[in-house]
């Protein structure tokens, strides 16, 4: 079993900041009870702000959106040399989510799933969009992050590189696009590359990449986070953010503090990002959120590692990697494991809360692996 390396940003467990709360106590409502409980509808939110340029409320009205965007395939390479994929197949798809103040959603999350016979890559990608553009800054970066990698020149040498560069660039193209407004609008990421037995991944925000691992002697698999959600309260982001002068705090409602730590400027209670690394964002990045990508690298191992699962945070808010794990594994198929992991996703949001998250999540499995076609968590 392989540990993950990790680079760029400072390393240590995740551990809350002692003091996330509003400074001062100073009392911040991010939004007016409109119906009934509708404030804390939307505690979980990505962006939130009383400023009405981060987010419009409508009237209150539910509305299902049930098309997907559904990719499956296979790989047909045997993974015998170090050049040959050692995924042997994989699918994903993306579902949106419903908010009850906005009957006009649309889905703010995007997939990608490309190979490059060049480098003999696999990469997989999820964006999960948010603020009034956030569909528009995933679709954007969907379409111009694959051929910009594959046409990197270190893309078949210096993989971290090459992502930076290509990261860099086509942030810099979204925000030249007269057509885009990513003052409040941005996008996680979370990008896997498999290249022979190694993955390497890039992050952004908090989508997350996992693996199952098999247990020795044993039928389960454990989980292993590949990657690290970039939260506020994550002492070593919060310390750049305060130092860059941006204010890192809860938002208080009237039953107390309630959702999570969110990035505000300092003397205006917006932006109220609740992630410390995104792209867009112009506003957020002022107060000390950046767009530069964290690395991870692990070595694949066929005998151990059974499958990986990339995903947005609709699915990780309310399962955690271990339930995700057990669930993927009960499945025969990834297509399978990617219908059940959004359809149990969707059902404890409706749950739990009065909105629904997009939810993108990708699975694929590694060698010759084959899960559980009895369906048993």
């Amino acid at each position: 079993m392989s540990k993950p390396t990790r680079r760029g940003s400072t390393t240590g467990s995740y551990q809350p900041a002692p003091n996330v709360q509003t400074p001062k106590e100073r009392h911040h409502k991010a939004v007016r009870d409109q119906a009934g409980s509708l404030a804390q509808a939307r505690r979980r939110l990505s962006v939130v702000s009383d400023n009405e340029l981060v987010e419009g409320v409508a009237e209150v009205q539910i509305e299902e959106d049930t098309k997907l965007e559904v990719q499956v395939q296979k790989v047909q390479s045997e993974p015998q040399e170090e050049t040959a994929f050692i995924i042997s197949q994989y699918a994903g798809m993306s579902k949106k989510g419903y908010a009850p103040y906005n009957p006009r959603k649309k889905n703010q999350d995007s997939l990608v799933m490309a190979e490059d016979p060049d480098t003999q890559s696999l990469v997989l990608v999820v964006m999960d969009g948010h603020g009034e553009n956030g569909d528009l800054v995933s679709r954007f970066l969907k379409a111009t992050i694959p051929d910009t990698l594959f046409s990197h020149e270190l893309f078949a040498t210096d993989i971290e590189k090459a992502v930076e560069d290509t990261l860099e660039v086509c942030e810099a193209r979204l925000l030249a696009d007269p057509g885009i407004d990513c003052e409040f609008s941005g996008t996680t990421l979370v990008m896997g590359i498999i290249r022979g037995n190694t993955l390497t991944v890039a992050n952004v925000g908090d989508s997350r990449l996992t693996m199952g691992v098999r247990q020795e002697g044993s039928d389960k698999l454990n989980a292993e986070p590949v990657s690290l959600d970039h939260k506020p309260d994550l002492p070593s982001e919060k310390e750049r953010i305060e130092r860059i002068g941006g204010r890192v705090f809860a938002v208080k409602y009237d039953d107390g503090i309630d959702g999570p730590a969110r990035v505000w400027l300092a003397d205006m209670d917006i932006p109220g990002l609740a992630m410390s690394r995104s792209l867009g964002d112009t506003v957020a990045h002022s107060a000390g959120v950046i767009s530069s990508p964290e690395f991870f690298t692990r070595r694949i191992d066929p005998a151990s590692d059974a499958f990986l699962v990339i995903a947005s945070d609709g699915l990780w808010e309310f399962m955690s990697d271990q339930e995700v794990v057990d669930i993927a594994n009960a499945c025969s198929e990834p297509r399978i494991a990617v219908d059940t992991l959004i359809q149990l996703s969707t059902e404890r949001w409706m749950k739990e809360e009065q909105v629904v998250d997009d939810t993108t999540v990708a699975v694929a499995w590694i060698g010759d692996y084959v899960g559980d076609s009895s369906g048993k968590v």
